[in-house]
């Protein structure tokens, strides 16, 4: 039987976070956007050495922190430079229940110029999540005279 060179289940691009408290991180992401266990691989102390869910149709990577694999969760660099954007039904219902389960706001949800709802959170462990619900279908020229309109006519969407 041949071997698909991505496994069942798996996109081209896969998201691993490092947190400084994965099994608080599962359970979090579990409440807040329902997401649910795939795997996980204990590690010494307590640690998850590696751990796999699911939100809607995406899987996400997760673990402890492993210093001595330079694995080191936002929190131990001072934040983040990435940030994950998940697709949602109901982006308010969603946003509201991450922030009630320990998320911070950080742009409330509003309609966005380029036809999504969305909000974005901290979650508990120092990672970025925009909330999105798609409302609107924005043809290009349209989203580059919104852009214009919004940020000037220099900085509108590239040809």
């Amino acid at each position: 039987m041949a071997v698909r060179f991505i496994p069942d289940g798996y996109q081209s691009v896969t998201p691993y976070l490092i947190v400084d408290d994965a099994r608080a991180a599962l359970a979090y992401y579990e409440e807040a956007f329902g997401a649910k266990e795939l795997l996980r691989l204990d590690g010494p102390g307590g640690s998850v050495a590696h751990a796999e869910f699911q939100i809607g149709g995406s899987r996400v990577m997760l673990a402890s922190e492993f210093p001595e694999m330079e694995a080191l969760a936002p929190k131990s660099i001072g934040g983040t430079a990435v940030s994950l954007l998940v697709y949602t039904e109901d982006v308010d219902a969603t946003f509201a229940r991450a922030i009630a389960a320990g998320g911070t706001v950080l742009r409330a949800v509003a309609d966005q110029f380029y036809g999504d709802r969305s909000g974005t959170l901290r979650d508990p462990f120092g990672h970025k999540w925009t909330l999105s619900t798609h409302i609107e279908e924005v043809a290009p020229d349209e989203l580059k005279r919104r852009a214009d309109s919004l940020f000037g006519e220099a900085a509108g969407a590239s040809e």
